[in-house]
């Protein structure tokens, strides 16, 4: 998967399962527990999944330690949940009564919401999470001159 399909698609394909684990696990929690609690653990889990997904299938290359990438996962996706929230109620709030949109709003500003979320994400965890490269730069030897 991870040489025939483009970087991006991956990680849609993998992000949408993640939050399909995420939903499905809630459901089958709620069986057992409050819904909130039951969203909370789905939630975890969920990102659970989506971490080693993305390690596995779309960054599989980051020379970063495991407890780097953890916690650069956790800052990148609370700045994505700050990005939808702020996306999502600017429109709502301030755009869309500007222009007079009213068909779906809800609707429509959370799904530009999302989307520009998972670009923030993406770019993220691309160039943070999971970034390419070395630990530290190689020492390189100076020629003689």
């Amino acid at each position: 998967m991870t040489g025939r399909l483009p970087q991006l698609v991956r990680f849609l394909l993998v992000g949408g399962l993640a939050a399909a684990v995420n939903w499905l696990v809630r459901i089958a929690l709620s069986l057992a527990m409050p819904f909130a609690t039951a969203v909370l653990v789905a939630y975890m889990i969920g990102m659970s999944v989506g971490f080693t997904l993305y390690r596995a299938y779309v960054f599989p290359r980051s020379p970063l330690p495991m407890p780097a990438q953890i916690g650069f996962f956790l800052t990148v996706n609370a700045a994505g949940a700050a990005v939808v929230m702020a996306v999502s109620l600017g429109l709502l709030d301030l755009a869309f009564p500007l222009v007079g949109y009213t068909f779906h709003a809800e609707a429509a500003a959370h799904g530009i919401g999302i989307g520009v979320g998972a670009v923030t994400n993406f770019l993220g965890h691309k160039y943070l999470t999971f970034r390419a490269g070395s630990r530290t730069a190689p020492a390189t030897p100076s020629s003689p001159g």
